[in-house]
């Protein structure tokens, strides 16, 4: 018994440094394991979760240039799909008040500035867009007003090319502070549009 085991084992080491015959020497056995299936889904089922899709089937990859849609600064652009750039300029307290209007002591009253930059290849409807204004450090939303006095309100539309800076008027109450959230929200006919969120305080 001992020399056929001595002999087996012979063989098996000539094998080993020969391949058994071939010229070259054997492959090392790969320790790599085959990778697991990719997890299938059905993109057109619509009630497929949100997450998956953006995970499976959306092709679409971003500008590099394209920014996030919340934690803007003021005056940190932000750029829809068609071209349409916005821009939150600043909030100021508003002052210049007209002759049947007065300042309400309980709130802050300012006049937010959008400077809008249409670099798509149509005109823009203004009407599609609209700001909303929130407290940004314990909540409260601002309530939209119209001061008179040099308002431009987010009205007509913004030819091809072309840029304006709009106005939106709002009154916060004092207890919520000055550091606001402004969203600038945009629909049409066919989608619903990313709402940039920029942040800001207002001076």
């Amino acid at each position: 018994m001992r020399t056929r085991t001595a002999a087996a084992a012979a063989l098996l080491f000539a094998c080993s440094l020969t391949a058994c015959g071939s010229d070259k020497p054997a492959a090392p056995e790969s320790t790599v394991k085959a990778s697991a299936p990719e997890h299938e889904v059905d993109c057109s089922d619509t009630s497929l979760p949100q997450a998956d899709w953006m995970e499976h089937c959306n092709t679409e990859t971003p500008a590099e240039s394209e920014a996030p849609a919340t934690d803007l600064a003021f005056g940190k652009p932000f750029a829809w799909p068609d071209g349409l750039e916005v821009t939150v300029v600043d909030a100021k307290l508003f002052s210049d008040w007209g002759e049947f209007e007065e300042p309400d002591p309980k709130a802050h009253e300012f006049r937010v500035r959008v400077k809008l930059d249409n670099k798509s290849e149509q005109a823009i409807d203004l009407d599609q867009l609209s700001v909303t204004v929130d407290g940004a450090t314990n909540g409260g939303t601002a309530d939209l007003t119209i001061f008179s006095k040099n308002s431009a309100p987010l009205e007509g539309r913004l030819a091809k090319g072309v840029s304006a800076v709009k106005t939106s008027d709002h009154s916060l109450e004092k207890r919520y502070g000055k550091d606001i959230v402004v969203t600038v929200q945009r629909t049409t006919d066919d989608d619903f549009l990313a709402f940039p969120e920029f942040t800001g305080t207002i001076k």
